[in-house]
């Protein structure tokens, strides 16, 4: 299907821009190191440098004008199909013309720490391997590298016809290809193939700070290929879960895999920067960072999936970035664990079907946000109970994440949501802050923590006590965003981190207003009050998981499978979600993948498993 078309077809009722593809229309390839969105027409329009938050030297996705891609499409009109090989993260297209079919596959190399050492692989390399299926097809084949977001051009130069070096100041792209290619007047490499059934075309393009040493070669391909295929398929069997939904379950967990970075052991919020939570909107954030608040959530999910390596690599990760900052901490941090995610925009760029502003970095880096401590503090919690150790400056560090509880528990502060109207006191914040106590309690009886467990079970109560004086609202009959303020989806979390029994009727109270009045069927806005930014969002994809872990805690089981299904619906057609929804459309919108989707759909998924256990009849 032309381009046009499928975008038409996909965003009904938005703005349709023909050049930019919906965000549902790509999958991502990834090494956990770096990703690349790659398009159900096949080209892949983002990919950074050297990591996630690096530079991005294929951004057609946030300028379709400037932006740089590597392109393979039919000349003719065609269709599409593609999927994931089994539980690993190689993507195949099928593209079919009226005169016969062809193969896409797609990879990035993914081998163990031993096969590196005998097989030396480029620090940075995409694989795309075109095979003739049936009849035969004419492709067209596009490389625009434009670093610096799309600023940049660098200069190519032809080593050989099979070779070919993109390079800008210090930096360079070494492409190893199958075919000769036309080097045109604006930078761009160029050129059409045949291809019949039984015919293979190879390309290789790499990053490395090695490059002349580790070259990509064609000759291996087949067994760089092979071995990536085992690495990822070796890895999902560690996967212990055999419950309800197992097939989303895992491709989520292959997206959470390929979203970490495996020198540090963090994990990034998403792939993207700047995709729009509403189309031509200003609600455009940088999310190629690691955000604590997702912690407790990313740590338990891992855990109960098997993986526990890397929840206890995730939480070594915790302990390293927060004693940077000790005391306090920041909510984000860089995959190494530092601090500079300073905001700023791209005016050059016009962004995802124009919306603007462009941003790299994060200005919510400068927040306060309360709840923060009580979900790292729960996230060692848990890395504790599964087998992890303290040693003394980590046990420090927890003492002062504690204390800052202890002290600041009764100031205003951001949000979970990052809002930019100002600080005030959130009710979901004050919850967390009450977990990082009780937490705090079972660490000092479990593991020596050093603390007055009376002034922490004091500070405990008197938070307990302000929210249900003062973040429950009677008439509502719910708990709200902040006192006598209007309702939240983050207070969905209360019965899955143990503030109040589940058979509390403010709690059953809380879920029946937020599905009244945040709710559009399945779909849940975080809210629906002001933030401080014009326009308005779309549905958050976690709000709507956390709906069907509370429905479950409160026994209404039936009803959270079904909310459960049909959020899996809202997939794209390689079982990915992005940050939000549209309600009236079901557009993905938001960063892509998004983490916290992710974590959520295998939270609710272990919870539902967990619900019918315990409903089986005996």
């Amino acid at each position: 299907m032309p381009v046009a078309e499928q975008v038409k077809t996909q965003t009904e009722g938005t703005t349709a821009r023909p050049e930019y593809l919906p965000i549902a229309d790509y999958g991502v390839i990834g090494d956990a190191r770096s990703v690349a969105l790659v398009s159900r027409n096949g080209s892949i329009d983002w990919w950074c440098l050297p990591h996630f938050d690096g530079d991005a030297v294929f951004g057609r996705l946030l300028d379709a004008n400037i932006g740089g891609y590597f392109s393979i499409e039919p000349l003719d009109d065609y269709e599409t199909s593609r999927s994931y090989v089994h539980d690993t993260n190689i993507l195949t297209t099928e593209f079919r013309t009226a005169t016969g079919s062809v193969k896409l596959t797609d990879f990035m190399p993914a081998l163990t720490e031993l096969q590196k050492e005998t097989f030396p692989i480029p620090d940075r390399e995409i694989v795309r391997r075109i095979s003739g299926v049936s009849g035969q097809m004419r492709l067209h084949v596009r490389i625009k590298v434009r670093p610096d977001y799309g600023r940049r051009t660098p200069r190519i130069r032809k080593q050989n016809d099979r070779t070919y070096m993109i390079s800008w100041g210090a930096y360079a792209l070494l492409l190893v290809t199958s075919q000769p290619f036309t080097i045109e007047p604006q930078g761009i490499l160029a050129t059409t193939i045949d291809i019949s059934r039984g015919d293979h075309a190879d390309f290789a393009i790499a990053y490395s700070r090695e490059a002349p040493a580790e070259l990509p070669t064609l000759g291996t391909l087949d067994l760089v290929q092979e071995l990536t295929r085992r690495f990822w398929e070796s890895w999902s069997r560690i996967c212990r879960y055999r419950g309800p939904y197992r097939d989303a379950v895992m491709r989520s967990a292959l997206a959470l895999k390929m979203l970490t970075f495996a020198p540090s052991g963090a994990i990034v919020a998403a792939a993207t920067t700047s995709l729009p939570e509403v189309i031509g909107g200003v609600r455009n954030w940088d999310y190629r960072y690691c955000w604590l608040r997702d912690s407790a959530f990313t740590v338990r999910a891992l855990l109960d999936l098997g993986f526990t390596r890397e929840a206890h690599a995730f939480s070594q990760w915790l302990l390293y970035a927060t004693r940077l900052t000790h005391p306090e901490v920041n909510i984000l941090y860089t995959v190494y664990g530092q601090a500079n995610a300073k905001e700023s925009t791209l005016d050059g760029l016009e962004g995802y079907r124009g919306s603007r502003p462009v941003r790299i970095g994060n200005a919510a880096i400068n927040q306060f946000q309360l709840d923060v401590y009580g979900e790292v503090i729960d996230a060692l919690t848990l890395y504790h109970r599964s087998g992890g150790d303290f040693d003394r400056d980590a046990r420090n560090l927890i003492k002062g994440l504690i204390n800052v509880i202890l002290n600041r528990w009764k100031e205003p502060d951001d949000g979970i949501w990052e809002v930019r109207s100002g600080r005030a006191q959130h009710v979901h914040s004050k919850i967390m802050a009450f977990v990082g106590m009780q937490r705090g309690l079972e660490l000092i009886k479990d593991n020596g923590l050093k603390l007055d467990a009376s002034k922490l079970q004091g500070t405990s109560d008197a938070i307990r006590d302000w929210l249900l004086t003062y973040g429950f609202d009677k008439q509502l009959g719910a708990f709200t965003r902040t006192p006598n303020g209007d309702l939240d989806a983050a207070v969905l979390v209360a019965p899955l981190v143990g503030f109040l029994d589940s058979s509390d009727p403010r709690i059953s109270g809380t879920v029946d207003a937020i599905q009244r009045h945040l709710a559009k069927n399945e779909l849940v806005y975080r809210y629906l009050g002001k933030d401080g930014l014009p326009g308005q969002e779309g549905a958050f994809v976690i709000c709507s998981f956390w709906l069907v872990e509370a429905l479950a805690h409160i026994g209404r089981i039936d009803e959270a499978h079904e909310i459960f299904q049909a959020m899996l619906d809202h997939r794209n057609d390689l079982g990915l979600l992005s940050e939000e929804i549209h309600p009236k459309t079901g557009e993905l919108l938001g960063n892509f993948p998004q983490a916290f989707s992710h974590i959520g759909l295998i939270n609710a998924a272990l919870t539902l498993a967990n619900a019918d256990t315990v409903q089986a009849p005996f």
